[in-house]
């Protein structure tokens, strides 16, 4: 009956699996198995191709609701009816691979924080370690060297000074190596992995390098250079005691760094809004109250499809 296919609600499992693919393929996480297995995936049906196809226009589109003009037949209603709930799922899986790739690293660090937590220690020399949100590290500390590798997040270094021992701390392909100073370091791909708020850092990556001095952060070229520029290191760092600050930033900016602090993903809707700046304080243990805030400056609507999935945006 047309009624009911206007109202149709039921499962799709390709396009959910499509919406899976499209969340695990644009996480961070993401390996070269994964991408294997999605082509291997895609390969095996002409229909899971064009799922993911428009799961993948859609998770980049998101701001263009779907075509609300009668159909013959009310399929492309039924169709669009299965859009959040997909994409729900997808934020479920998402999460549940971002949770397992995250206890995978816990299993092998030193020290680590859970999503959400701010964790801090002191070093067996004697050094301070802030650990922000999902971070895990590993410590190797000998009688010639201090040598940390962070395995994901972010980390804030204040290190004692022993020249005979450098402190180094290794993200990815990225070293950064200081004496005695105060500094971040990120691993998650972040354009400014390092910020330095006193003394000197050494950042190397792909054969390239980049000294740092206090109030700069290193900043990655589209050509994958390395350069040190001015940065307000001390906001960046307020995550220590809790507050996330911003100034001038993009909303799409902001709403990237508050999911951070949450299981699951915020969607953002509307590229234009995206692109509005965003001033303001934020208690990083409440990001659905930061979320409400941000709305009601920005006139935007929040929609929480599950705890795993917001939606922000204008009106729906």
């Amino acid at each position: 009956m047309a009624g009911n296919e206007d109202t149709d609600t039921g499962d799709d499992p390709i396009l959910e699996a499509a919406a899976g693919w499209v969340a695990r393929l644009s996480s961070a996480d993401a390996t070269e198995a994964d991408r294997a297995a999605f082509e291997a995936w895609r390969a095996a049906d002409p229909a899971h191709a064009g799922a993911h196809a428009e799961m993948e226009s859609l998770w980049r589109r998101l701001g263009q609701l779907p075509d609300r003009r009668p159909a013959p037949s009310g399929a492309r209603r039924g169709r669009a009816s299965k859009i959040v709930p997909a994409l729900a799922a997808a934020a479920l899986l998402a999460g549940a691979l971002s949770y397992q790739y995250g206890l995978m690293d816990r299993l092998r660090a030193d020290l680590w924080s859970g999503v959400g937590d701010i964790t801090h220690a002191t070093l067996p020399d004697g050094s301070r370690v802030d650990l922000n949100t999902d971070t895990a590290l590993v410590l190797r500390f000998t009688a010639g060297e201090r040598r940390i590798t962070l395995l994901r997040g972010e980390a804030s270094f204040d290190v004692v000074s022993d020249p005979s021992r450098p402190f180094t701390v290794e993200a990815g392909g990225l070293s950064a190596r200081a004496v005695g100073t105060r500094f971040f370091v990120r691993a998650d791909g972040s354009d400014s992995p390092v910020g330095v708020a006193e003394g000197r850092v050494e950042v190397a990556e792909a054969g390239r390098r980049a000294l740092v001095s206090a109030g700069q952060a290193v900043q990655r070229g589209e050509d994958s250079s390395l350069t040190a520029t001015a940065a307000n290191v001390e906001r960046g760092l307020a995550w220590r005691e809790g507050r996330l600050l911003f100034a001038g930033q993009t909303l799409a900016t902001v709403l990237t760094e508050l999911g951070r602090y949450r299981h699951g993903r915020i969607l953002l809707l509307d590229r234009r809004l995206g692109e509005r700046r965003v001033t303001g304080a934020f208690d990083a243990r409440d990001t659905d109250e930061a979320l409400d805030a941000v709305a009601a400056t920005m006139g935007a609507r929040v929609r929480r499809v599950s705890p795993l999935l917001v939606l922000v945006g204008s009106p729906f």
